[in-house]
This record gives C-alpha cells, structure tokens and sequence, in this order.
C-alpha cells in the first residue's frame, strides 16, 4: 500500500502537478491499475493495457461535466 501512494505522490510531484478533487478516483484508477501490472514486462503491459481499452472511450463532454467535486488546487503530499 505504501509503494501505491509513494508512486501516486512522485506522479503528483513530476507528471501531474494539479491533481483536482474532480478527477481523483480516474487519477487512483490508473495508478492502480499501472501498480496491478508492475510486475510485468512491457510488452504484456502495452498488450494488456490495450485490451481493456478496446470497446471504450471517454468523450470530452463527459470528462467536463460537472460531477458536484471542485476543480481546485489539487491534494497535498
């Protein structure tokens, strides 16, 4: 648990450096999800990363609706 959010935490710091209350759980989803494969080799992660997106997408106006949560200044480390 505590390599989850130490990866979640450098992501926040490096890649992401607003994280908003909005999008948290699609922003644990992938980190979870990259942490259930970590093990693997980057072929079978590529290929099975690919697999769960076929048949699903995200649209734009469902990435901006409005959800009730604030877009703000992102969480602390």
């Amino acid at each position: 648990m505590e390599s989850f959010w130490e990866m979640l935490k450098r992501a926040h710091k490096g890649t992401f450096h607003k994280i908003s209350p909005k999008h948290l759980e699609r922003y644990v989803d992938e980190f979870a999800g990259k942490h259930n494969i970590r093990d693997s080799g980057t072929l079978a992660q590529m290929r099975d990363t690919v697999a769960r997106l076929v048949g699903r997408r995200l649209l734009h106006r469902d990435l901006v609706a409005p959800n009730g949560l604030s877009s703000g200044s992102g969480f602390g480390a």
